[in-house]
């Protein structure tokens, strides 16, 4: 598909866009405690999101936002610390990404949640501008449930900004009296 011809925006399952994505912790991915550095956990959380938005919209994309990101338990250099990622919600141009991050000792096999993220993408078309995306097709119980919870989080995002945006205009609006 080159960039001038137009993409399906066919509905699409959940599944059609879900990355698994393994990483073996080096010692250059550490922090002077001798962790992970959160930045690079932090970097693959955006790769493996940013594959699921791309796959979903079969178009470049932009990270638009990270609403949340909860580093619930260390990462260790030598673990295999996998991304798994997954399309939440969509809007007109923008998607929802929950990601989940878990670690493994790769010697032992034991395995722990160490964080989650969700963040938000916005397709791009070939003038860098935001163009539609395709409809979710929600497979099962798990997708209707992250669905209505990135939907409760969309609402609050868009309160948030309508607050802030509120307060700018009357912050303007007392410095002109």
């Amino acid at each position: 598909m080159t960039p001038s011809e137009p993409r399906s925006l066919d509905p699409k399952p959940v599944s059609a866009s879900r990355v698994v994505m393994p990483q073996r912790m080096l010692p250059s991915d550490a922090n002077p405690a001798g962790n992970v550095h959160g930045g690079v956990i932090l970097k693959y959380i955006d790769t493996a999101g940013g594959i699921v938005a791309i796959r979903h919209a079969r178009s470049a994309v932009v990270t638009a936002s990270i609403d949340r990101m909860d580093f619930l338990k260390p990462a260790y250099i030598g673990e295999v610390v996998t991304f798994l990622a997954s399309i939440n919600l969509v809007g007109a141009t923008s998607m929802e990404v929950g990601v989940r991050v878990e670690c493994e000792n790769p010697i032992t096999g034991e395995t722990r949640h160490a964080g989650s993220a969700y963040l938000t993408y916005v397709a791009l078309d070939a003038d860098r501008r935001p163009h539609a995306v395709p409809p979710l097709v929600l497979e099962n119980e798990d997708d209707r449930r992250r669905n209505r919870e990135a939907a409760a989080r969309r609402e609050a995002r868009l309160h948030e900004r309508r607050r802030e945006r509120d307060s700018q205009r009357q912050g303007q609006s007392e410095k002109n009296d």
